[in-house]
C-alpha cells in the first residue's frame, strides 16, 4: 500500500540528491505505475517540490535531486521544448525502459469468444482477421485460454471432439503494460504472442510477433539514424567549439562536455538569430552563436539553412525519443537522409 509522508518529511529532503528508489521507498513503493506516480506527483506538488530528472520518466538508475517547483519552472522556458522535462538526459535518447504499453496494439482492444461458444465463431475470426490465435474470455477481465491453429491442428490430429473446449490451450502468456518490453520478447518468440492487462486489471489488447516486426520496421532505422547525427555533431561542434561556449548553453551542471549538451543545445551554439518568447532578439547568444559558426569554418555551408535542418531534426528526435505512436513520415524520413548525409561529408 502507498504511503503518504507528511509534508515536513518531505520538505526535509529539499536540496538531496538521492537514488531514485530511495525517494520511491519513502512512499512504500518500488514500481512507477499510473498509481504511485500520480500519488507522488501530487504530494510533491502539495510540498512545492519537484525532481531533477522527472522522477516518472528517468532511468531506474538515476539519481535524482529534490528542488523547489519553482526552479525547475524557471529553468524551462515556456517558448522552448525541454528534453529533461519528459526524462531525456542531455547528449542521449531515452533512458527509461520501454514498455510493452508503449505499443499501440496494447491498448487496441482485443477479439475474443467466450468458453461457451462455439469453435467455428473463434476460427471464423482467425480466417477473416488473419490471427493466428484467438482469446477465450469470461469477461473482460478472467482469461480461460486462447485458441489457435496449432491447438487446431492438434485437436484433429489427435481424433478429439471439434469443440471449443479441446482447443482451449490454458495459462496463455500474460503481461502488463507496465512490463519491460525487452524482457518479454523471449515470451513473444517462444508463444508467438502475449496478451497485455491494463493497469485496470482488463484484458486490453494482444501483441504478436507480427507487431513487433511492424513496429520496429519503421521505429529501428530512424533510431539509429538520430544517434549517428548526434554522434557526428558531438564529433565536428566539439572538435571546434571551446568549453566556455559550450557551458554557455548549458542549463545545468555547466560542464563543458560536448557529451552533456541537450539536443537543442546544439541549435543554440550556431543559430544567430535566437529569440525570446516575446520575440526579442537574445543579442548576446547571437553574438556567441557568430563566433561558434565562424570557428567550424563550414565556408561551403548555409548556415540559416544547417540550421533550420538541425532544429528540425530536434523535433524528429523527441518524437522518436518518446516512440511517438504515429509511424514516420517520408517527408520526415527524407529530412533524416538528407541531414546525415551532410554530416558525413563535414565529419
Amino acid at each position: 500500500m502507498l504511503r503518504t509522508p507528511s509534508e515536513e518529511e518531505l520538505l526535509a529532503l529539499k536540496g538531496q540528491r538521492m537514488p531514485l528508489l530511495e525517494l520511491l521507498t519513502c512512499f512504500n513503493t518500488r514500481v512507477r505505475n499510473d498509481q504511485a506516480i500520480l500519488h507522488i506527483e501530487r504530494l510533491l506538488k502539495d510540498a512545492g517540490l519537484s525532481t531533477l530528472p522527472y522522477f516518472a520518466t528517468c532511468s531506474s538508475q538515476s539519481e535524482v535531486h529534490i528542488v523547489a517547483r519553482e526552479v525547475v519552472v524557471a529553468d524551462q522556458p515556456a517558448d522552448e521544448e525541454q528534453e529533461d522535462e519528459a526524462g531525456l538526459l542531455p547528449g542521449a535518447l531515452p533512458q527509461q525502459p520501454f514498455r510493452i504499453g508503449d505499443l499501440p496494439c496494447a491498448h487496441a482492444g482485443v477479439d475474443s469468444v467466450t468458453p461457451d461458444s462455439d469453435l467455428t465463431d473463434a476460427t471464423y475470426i482467425m480466417h477473416t482477421r488473419n490471427y493466428s490465435q484467438v482469446p477465450v474470455l469470461e469477461d473482460q477481465y478472467t482469461v480461460t485460454g486462447v485458441v489457435s491453429w496449432r491447438s487446431l491442428a492438434k485437436v484433429y490430429a489427435t481424433g478429439q471432439d471439434a469443440v471449443l473446449s479441446n482447443a482451449i490451450v490454458e495459462d496463455p502468456p500474460v503481461a502488463h503494460t507496465t512490463d519491460d518490453f525487452f524482457a518479454t520478447l523471449s515470451t513473444i518468440c517462444e508463444h508467438g504472442y502475449v496478451l497485455v492487462r491494463a493497469h485496470n486489471g482488463r484484458i486490453s489488447g494482444i501483441v504478436t510477433a507480427t507487431d513487433i516486426t511492424q513496429r520496429f520496421d519503421v521505429t529501428a532505422w530512424p533510431f539509429f539514424v538520430v544517434g549517428e547525427i548526434e554522434l557526428r555533431l558531438r564529433k565536428c561542434l566539439g572538435a571546434k567549439i571551446s568549453e566556455d561556449a559550450i557551458r554557455a548553453v548549458q542549463q545545468y551542471g555547466q560542464t563543458g562536455k560536448i557529451a552533456d549538451l541537450q539536443f537543442g543545445d546544439y541549435v543554440k551554439l550556431l543559430d544567430g538569430d535566437q529569440r525570446n518568447k516575446n520575440g526579442q532578439r537574445k543579442e548576446a547568444m547571437c553574438a556567441a552563436a557568430d563566433q561558434n559558426w565562424q570557428a567550424l569554418g563550414w565556408t561551403g555551408v548555409n548556415r540559416v539553412q544547417f540550421v533550420h535542418q538541425l532544429d528540425r531534426v530536434r523535433h524528429i528526435r523527441n518524437k522518436i525519443a518518446h516512440f511517438d505512436v504515429e509511424p514516420m513520415s517520408p517527408q520526415r524520413s527524407e529530412e533524416l537522409r538528407q541531414f546525415v548525409g551532410l554530416l558525413r561529408q563535414l565529419t
